[in-house]
């Protein structure tokens, strides 16, 4: 039989599982209203973002954002055709070409991360940075134990 204590951690874990999902998908909606601002879609702006630093493949593209390649593809052929990304040779592996920002898709990056910028400095409000850290300390170590389960689920 479970303690009281162990029944309230599972409530306040169902809680915090809630609140997360009602946080990411207020989110979502709010980066889909920001990508708009410059004819974009949020997973565009994802992939021009994961796309900035150094050329990636779709499927490391897809890895690092956790995606189905598939769909990374297709966003990606979607950004090479408006000109805002281009695939370039692959020393590495001739079949797989590199996902490269044009000038283009660097400037419409830079527009939209200045939007999301200035809509984050108003959601933080009167929040302390300190609030925010430890909330995010929080977040990591419950994804971390999330990680770890699926590990460990998967290893049986």
């Amino acid at each position: 039989m479970k303690r009281v204590e162990e029944d309230g951690m599972s409530d306040e874990m169902a809680l915090l599982v809630a609140d997360v999902y009602e946080a990411a998908g207020l989110l979502r909606r709010s980066g889909e209203a920001i990508a708009a601002t410059e004819g974009q879609t949020q997973a565009r702006w994802q992939l021009l973002s994961v796309a900035s630093g150094e050329p990636l493949t779709v499927p490391q593209a897809a890895r690092r954002l956790g995606i189905a390649r598939q769909g990374v593809q297709r966003v990606a052929h979607d950004l090479v055709g408006e000109e805002l990304a281009a695939f370039e040779a692959n020393p590495d592996h001739k079949g797989s070409p590199l996902l490269v920002l044009t000038p283009a898709g660097r400037h419409t990056l830079e527009r939209i991360t200045a939007r999301a910028t200035a809509v984050h400095e108003e959601l933080a409000g009167d929040i302390r940075p300190d609030e925010i850290g430890a909330a995010r300390e929080l977040l990591r170590r419950v994804i971390d134990r999330v990680r770890g389960h699926e590990e460990a689920r998967e290893a049986r």
